[in-house]
């Protein structure tokens, strides 16, 4: 799923992101200033759907894309050719295309909240944080301890918002509803660096609190 891109691409440096976000923005304005997704999308590069980092976009391998096209058409009712079409185009970095193609295996497949959790991403990385956040809404509609979902909120509100609290909310919700999940070692490192950096966010709670 294309949720990990967020999720375990940016959260590995994330901690000394947000650290020298707060810091710099502090010495500088006094209140944070926006920062693009694809700046932290560059500083961090995301991770495929294994779990490995990517330094580039993959090559948009067109035969394959024009095959499961072609089983998307005959196959008007099933989702799946479409999600393999949006991981692809999301691999490729063509997010407006990812977007198309989850939209429709979601339609498709309104109850699954891994692509849901996907779709979002997607907006997140086309510049759209607000649709983003409406997106993972959705998802923890359909499952409210999903955790990378909520560990995506969390970055979404960091980078995209500027709303260290309702990051900080987020990535303790991670901790409560998946205390020994990988999503949950990321947000406690997150949570870890912004008391640190910044010990009045959320009235100061200690991960794991």
């Amino acid at each position: 799923m294309k949720s990990d891109a967020i999720a375990f691409g940016i959260a590995g440096m994330l901690f000394g992101l947000i650290a020298g976000w707060i810091i710099g923005s502090q010495q500088t304005t006094g209140r944070p200033a926006p920062a693009a997704p694809a700046a932290a999308a560059q500083t961090a590069a995301p991770a495929t759907a294994g779990g490995s980092a990517t330094t580039r976009a993959a090559v948009l391998d067109e035969t394959k894309v024009n095959a499961i096209k072609n089983v998307a058409e005959r196959e008007a009712s099933n989702p799946q050719p479409r999600v393999e079409l949006g991981n692809l185009y999301f691999d490729a970095e063509r997010y407006d295309d990812a977007i198309k193609w989850y939209a429709e295996a979601l339609k498709l497949a309104p109850g699954d909240v891994n692509v849901s959790t996907d779709l979002g991403v997607c907006y997140y990385y086309s510049n759209q944080p607000d649709k983003a956040l409406e997106q993972f809404e959705r998802s923890l509609k359909i499952d409210p301890k999903h955790a990378k979902t909520l560990l995506n909120v969390g970055i979404v509100r960091a980078f995209g918002k500027q709303d260290l609290d309702g990051a900080t909310k987020a990535w303790q919700q991670v901790l409560d509803v998946a205390p020994n999940s990988p999503e949950a070692g990321a947000a406690k490192r997150a949570l870890d660096s912004l008391q640190s950096a910044h010990p009045g966010t959320a009235g100061g709670r200690k991960p794991g609190q």
